[in-house]
Order: C-alpha cells, then sequence, then structure tokens
C-alpha cells in the first residue's frame, strides 16, 4: 500500500488546514459543509478531518455555486444534477457503444445479394 493510496481519489490524505488552502476558503466552509453532511470526512487517530480527492473536488464545486449566490440547499441539487445527467451520458454511450458492436455483428452475419 504506502504511498501508492495517494493516487486513490478517496484516500483521505488531507488535513483540513491544507484542503482549506487548496481550496482558498476558511476551515469554518469546510465545517459547515461537514454539518451540512454535504461531506463527510474521515477522521485521524486525533479526531481531525481527513479529505480525499474526491471531496476535495465536490467542495470546489460547492464552492463555485456557492460564489455564484446559490443556497446550500440549491448547491447540494444542482451538484446531484449535474452528477445524475454525466451519469446518464456515460450510460448512453455505452448503449450507443452496444447498439454499434450489435450492428456490425449483424451485418457480418447477413450474406450479401449482389
Amino acid at each position: 500500500m504506502g504511498v501508492g493510496r495517494l493516487d486513490d481519489e478517496d484516500f483521505p490524505a488531507v488535513a483540513m488546514g491544507q484542503a482549506a488552502e487548496l481550496l482558498e476558503v476558511q476551515p469554518a466552509f469546510l465545517r459547515s459543509l461537514d454539518a451540512a453532511g454535504v461531506l463527510k470526512p474521515q477522521r485521524s487517530s486525533g479526531g481531525h478531518r481527513r479529505y480525499s480527492r474526491r471531496q476535495l473536488v465536490l467542495a470546489a464545486r460547492m464552492r463555485a455555486l456557492f460564489d455564484e449566490g446559490c443556497t446550500l440547499d440549491a448547491a447540494v441539487r444542482i451538484v446531484e444534477l449535474q452528477d445524475d445527467l454525466d451519469t446518464a451520458r456515460a450510460r448512453i454511450t455505452e448503449l450507443e457503444q452496444e447498439i454499434a458492436r450489435m450492428t456490425e455483428q449483424l451485418d457480418e452475419r447477413t450474406p450479401t445479394t449482389d
């Protein structure tokens, strides 16, 4: 394991102070996301919050929405809808690829009449 875990987007490698600095926010912003249940950072053995890269990306998205004037509830809903849309788009792409593969297989099996 060791250093390789740093490549894991879900590994809680970043302390709150570092996270706040990276995001250019006050630690209170991160605490508020935690209190609202938006982020659920893991805790170190000493009880300090530790954030993963995935959580930092989410916090950055939330901050951008706050900067645009969204409320917490609105920002949460927007992020959920954006994620749902991304999932749907990925599924559509998968289905289109499957249809293309099946069409190609069908074309290979269908005898041509010249």
